[in-house]
């Protein structure tokens, strides 16, 4: 790779100041696979007027990490990079990762990473975010937009990791080819290889492998949460932001979140009844399949049903395990919920029989009590406060996991809830704060963000791209607006039964009342005698 100094000698003063002061995108940089260079992120006509440094922000997208995972390369952990010729122009995003459709930006040759760097020089020694997305999503998705984070002086990476029957196939063959004996969960091992391939290049985009915060929403959350109890990542992460994704492990509700996955044997069932589908013995007659068969073999299943598996290998142990013992990497994290989320739908409006009827069903011995703390005498009653039930059934199990964490844990917790709702949606719904801790409302063209839209991004963006560089929210010289201060924002005390309003109030506030709590974790455990 040519540096500054090779290239200084044939150019002129003037041309060498233009240099020194360059993005990084104008270097050749040297990778496993080859040599990239990149973009910059704005131009003129593009860049919001509070990225201040917005000249400054390089980005690369589709830069291979792995090799691809197609073909006899299926159900495989991710393999080397396959070398290029030349330069790549890492301008555009790569495929994303096939779930359950086939499309032009689509396809199993998916394993590519994403930066954007702030940096003016390879020594910059920036703090850096990896960005797990949610379920049936892509890194190339405008909400996971890196240049607002770089704008707060942080190395942003996403990437694209395999999902579905591609992921989270479990069979014993594929166990017996294993060197760990270990099925499924390549999703996790492309997750695990994309934090690898980070601490190896990343100096080289200005950032510090020292410094490398895990983050993620729902699904990409537990994808954060799984690397961080993962042996094989250890040493590697300094903190993990955990997004609408964690629950107490006794919480019935747990399923579809990030920190689902599924035991051995029913995962082994599910994955048998979905190779017969496709009429396929072994292994290599699946691999053999085109991707379109492999995505149409629902048979007597359906591809929602793929998830993490507890293999102890990927996984090494069980949720409630991982909580009470410690993870292997003891970090700082940051964790909470939106307002509404958890099966929210506020479109729907119930009568009082119906309200009735649901807490009976779901609560069983313990919907009386419930319906004394959350009354109905009207439809508008009983609607309003089955959601109100809910939050406080979410937002109770979030701060219940937390309070274990913090009895195997020497390191901070900061717990909030996310309160603001954005123009045109009807609630603070699951997934609408990622824009705003992104800080990429630039990005997002079909909504019409207020004033008040960008001082909210403005705050949650601060507090995001703070923790990442020093563990601690409210730290780290993210928040730069001159008419307003940081609100403090404590870290977690579970004695305190408090959790941290983003969006809206800014500051602590009880997660709910001490009975109903009690209530709801007494639910828990009757209705799932044995944790998660």
């Amino acid at each position: 790779m040519k540096t500054i100094q090779q290239i200084l000698p044939s150019l002129g003063v003037l041309s060498l100041l233009s240099v020194v002061n360059a993005s990084l995108y104008n270097e050749i940089i040297e990778v496993p696979g080859g040599q990239v260079t990149g973009a910059s992120a704005f131009n003129e006509s593009s860049a919001p007027s509070y990225i201040p440094n917005w000249r400054n922000i390089s980005t690369w997208k589709g830069i291979p990490y792995a090799g691809d995972p197609s073909s006899e390369n299926r159900w495989k952990p991710p393999q080397p990079v396959e070398p290029w010729n030349g330069t790549l122009k890492a301008t555009s995003f790569g495929l994303t990762c096939p779930s359950d459709s086939t499309g032009d930006d689509i396809g199993e040759d998916c394993l590519t990473i994403n930066i954007w760097s702030p940096a003016t020089s390879p020594n910059a020694g920036l703090p850096v975010m990896i960005w797990s997305y949610a379920g049936g999503e892509g890194s190339s998705s405008s909400i996971y937009d890196g240049a607002g984070m770089a704008g707060k002086g942080v190395v942003f990476v996403s990437y694209n990791y395999r999902v579905g029957p591609l992921a989270w196939l479990a069979l014993p063959e594929l166990a017996e080819e294993s060197a760990n004996n270990a099925t499924s969960n390549y999703g996790l091992l492309d997750g695990t290889k994309a934090l690898k391939w980070v601490y190896e290049n990343i100096a080289s985009f200005g950032g510090d492998p020292e410094s490398i915060v895990l983050a993620g929403h729902s699904f990409g959350s537990g994808m954060s949460y799984h690397l961080m109890n993962s042996f094989e990542t250890k040493g590697l992460i300094k903190g993990v932001i955990a997004m609408s994704g964690i629950k107490d492990p006794y919480d019935p509700n747990i399923w579809g979140y990030g920190s689902d996955y599924r035991n051995l044997t029913w995962a082994t069932n599910f994955s048998t009844t979905y190779a017969a589908s496709l009429n396929a013995t072994n292994v290599a007659d699946l691999r053999a399949l085109s991707l379109e068969d492999i995505l149409s073999g629902t048979g007597t299943s359906e591809l929602i049903g793929f998830d993490p598996v507890l293999n102890y290998h990927s996984i090494p142990n069980t949720y409630l395990e991982s909580v009470e013992n410690g993870a292997p990497n003891n970090v700082p994290v940051m964790v909470g919920n939106a307002y509404d989320e958890d099966g929210i739908s506020l479109s729907t409006n119930y009568t009082v029989a119906e309200y009735e009827s649901l807490l009976d069903s779901t609560y069983g011995p313990y919907a009386k009590e419930l319906l004394a703390h959350y009354p109905a005498n009207t439809t508008a009653e009983a609607t309003t406060n089955y959601f109100n039930l809910l939050r406080g059934g979410y937002c109770t199990s979030t701060w219940s996991w937390a309070e274990r964490f913090s009895k195997s844990s020497d390191k901070d917790l900061f717990f909030y809830l996310w309160n603001h709702v954005p123009p045109g949606e009807l609630g603070a719904t699951h997934g609408s704060e990622v824009p705003y801790a992104l800080g990429n409302l630039y990005a997002q063209t079909s909504y019409n963000y207020t004033d008040v839209d960008y001082a909210v991004a403005d705050l949650m963006s601060s507090y995001w791209a703070n923790f990442v560089k020093t563990r601690n929210p409210n730290q780290g010289g993210s928040f730069t607006n001159t008419t307003g201060t940081l609100p403090y924002w404590s870290a977690n005390v579970p004695a305190e039964n408090s959790n941290f309003w983003v969006g809206s109030g800014w500051k602590q506030v009880p997660v709910a009342a001490e009975a109903i709590m009690q209530l709801q974790l007494e639910y828990f455990k009757w209705a799932t005698p044995v944790a998660f």
